[in-house]
């Protein structure tokens, strides 16, 4: 069973993806800042994040440039979820190390063509 490691600091939108998410056959786990997924990634990596920008503690950002600074062995695959929807945080985001990127809100359509692109749906 594919694994997902959804990271938001709302807890709706980490219940909303959780269930799109199990209903296309993910073991899902959550965390509610990147340090937590920092934390969770390096215990155990997910076979793909989707990643909310803005939280506290440690940013959707920053959280990906530790990701990418902790020389994990197998690297998840990257979706960044967030309502910033300019081309310069898309453009930012890919160039960080994002996959992909999906806006918020989404459906199960939308986010399973986004894994889908990344080669996990």
């Amino acid at each position: 069973m594919k694994s997902c490691l959804v990271v938001d600091d709302s807890k709706v939108i980490r219940k909303v993806a959780r269930h799109i998410l199990e209903t296309l056959d993910f073991e899902v786990r959550e965390a509610a800042d990147g340090r937590e997924a920092l934390d969770s990634c390096l215990a155990q990596a997910p076979d793909v994040v989707l990643l909310d920008w803005n939280m506290p503690v440690m940013s959707g950002m920053d959280f990906l440039r530790a990701l990418g600074d902790s020389g994990i062995e197998r690297r998840p695959k990257v979706v960044f979820c967030t309502t910033e929807n300019g081309m310069a945080y898309i453009r930012a985001a890919i160039d960080a190390g994002a996959d992909e990127y999906v806006m918020k809100p989404f459906d199960r359509d939308t986010l399973e063509s986004k894994l889908q692109i990344v080669g996990m749906a």
